[in-house]
């Protein structure tokens, strides 16, 4: 497993996909068929190969494993691959992920399919390289690239507002960006290289951490998002086509998440606490302001989107809650999240494939007609409250105790947004799903498909197993979380004794 490149593999398998779609014709006879096959194949390949990954990981090492590392761009810059406990948890998330977008586009893709699917093999390519990257010059290519094919499949096979979208989406996380390129290119200054392990162990100056960490927070905090910079978010959701919004809510959102564990808390564990007041202010008012502007939607994919950034709200919290429960609590929160996430925008785009209409007004009674529907609509809705027995339980209450150790209060105000957001899921849930079957248009809608079921069922199974049994998650990024809490904990104390002395 040491031997084999097996990290390289992974990442850029799925170009193998994208060679074979290039030589196959969409106008032939098979040519859909092909290209939907092919599709699904690469990204179930690269999915079993990433379980190898998970296999072959050593849970009891903190440190990074299943290294490559090759001479790249010289002067220090190299092509350098490695996972740990936190990396590895998103890697298998992201190809997981992956298949299920594919099924999901299978009839509601009517033009440029070979593209569309092309566009999402190099996306796959992207998100998997960030997430195995140890050089933070390679990081940030796969960062950044990510937001090419994200921008075409928005503003190609989106909706009527899909330009607009698209274009807002690109500018904003491209902005942030610009300041992490910045402080990247300071730390290569100043340390003299850019492999993460070394810049993990290098000590910068406070000062200089602080401005560092700033700009990598613009950077972070869009893509996140944190409020007030979530505006794109809700934007891009509803003109992404299901599968898009899948992979937004599901692994993109996501890379803000594990650039603080990767960057910010580790590298600048100085300004990490000086700014944490920031953040619990910024992630308390992103819990409670974007769960009321979800009760007042009429869209049903706007209102998971604001939910969204509700709850990337705990993750935050958790995060700079700089303990064991709220690092953890914030990991399992992304992986959970990024399931019942995504399965509630598959929801909706099961109906949406049928009726063509995402207006929660236009529903109502599908209990009557798609009870298999409304039972896996249901689950979702449940996780996603945080009731207990599902994955968004364990997510919730864990970052919440985290919280509650670092600030009382602002476990206090978080709690609030539990409330919350049963009000506006509930709320969701009943108009869409119970009452008369009234309405002459839904009176014809047929329940879930054989490959509606393969979509939902495994989600459905996930959800609940990690709801009740939450340990394989948390046995495997142990150990790096407690490697980074310890760095990060004798780094402040060192802080603390150098400033006692001096006085």
């Amino acid at each position: 497993m040491t031997d084999w490149p097996i990290l390289s593999a992974v990442t850029f398998l799925p170009l193998v996909g994208v060679a074979l779609l290039l030589l196959t014709r969409e106008d032939s006879p098979y040519g859909r068929r092909n290209i939907l096959n092919v599709s699904l194949l690469t990204t179930v390949f690269t999915f079993i190969l990433s379980l190898f990954v998970w296999i072959g990981f050593d849970y009891s090492n903190p440190g990074f494993q299943m290294i490559e590392q090759h001479e790249w761009l010289g002067t220090g810059i190299a092509y350098y691959l490695g996972v740990d406990g936190i990396s590895m948890l998103f890697v298998i998330l992201t190809t997981f992920l992956m298949p299920f977008c594919v099924l999901a586009s299978w009839n509601s893709i009517e033009k440029r399919l070979k593209e569309y699917m092309i566009a999402f093999l190099i996306l796959e390519v992207f998100m998997v390289g960030v997430f195995v990257s140890l050089d933070i010059v390679l990081f940030y290519v796969f960062f950044e690239a990510g937001l090419i094919p994200m921008f075409i499949i928005i503003g190609v096979w989106g909706g009527k507002d899909r330009v607009y979208a698209s274009y807002k989406f690109f500018l904003y996380t491209l902005l942030g960006s610009v300041l992490m390129l910045l402080a990247i290119m300071a730390m290569y200054w100043q340390a003299g290289t850019t492999s993460i392990p070394e810049l993990l162990a290098y000590n910068f100056p406070r000062q200089m951490q602080t401005w560092l960490w700033l700009a990598f927070f613009a950077s972070f905090a869009v893509k996140m998002p944190m409020w007030p910079v979530h505006t794109w978010l809700p934007d891009a959701h509803v003109q992404a086509p299901t599968a898009g919004s899948v992979i937004l809510a599901g692994i993109l959102l996501k890379l803000g998440g594990y650039g603080f564990l990767r960057f910010s808390l580790p590298m600048f564990p100085l300004a990490s606490d000086y700014f944490a007041p920031f953040v619990f202010t910024l992630s308390v008012v992103a819990i409670i302001y974007t769960s009321l502007v979800a009760l007042v939607q009429e869209d049903i994919k706007k209102l998971i989107a604001y939910s969204s950034v509700a709850h990337m709200g705990y993750v935050t919290m958790g995060i700079f809650a700089a303990n064991e429960q709220g690092v953890q609590g914030a990991l399992f929160q992304m992986l959970s999240h990024g399931i019942v996430s995504g399965a509630l925008f598959l929801c909706v785009g099961v109906v949406y494939d049928r009726l063509h209409t995402r207006e929660i007004a236009a529903y109502g009674g599908l209990a009557n007609n798609m009870p298999k529907y409304a039972v896996a609509f249901m689950i979702f809705t449940m996780a996603n409250v945080g009731l207990p027995g599902t994955s968004g339980f364990i997510g919730e209450i864990t970052t919440l105790l985290g919280g509650f150790q670092a600030n009382t209060w602002v476990a206090f105000f978080a709690t609030t947004g539990v409330v919350l957001s049963a009000a506006y899921a509930l709320w969701l849930y009943r108009r869409v799903i119970f009452g008369p079957l009234e309405k002459e248009s839904l009176k014809a809608l047929l329940d879930l498909s054989g490959r509606e079921k393969a979509i939902l069922y495994p989600l459905v199974i996930l959800t609940i197993f990690f709801g009740i049994y939450p340990a394989p998650v948390f046995d495997a990024t142990a150990a790096s979380v407690d490697a980074l809490l310890n760095n990060y904990t004798a780094a402040l104390e060192a802080a603390q004794s150098v400033a006692l002395s001096a006085n």
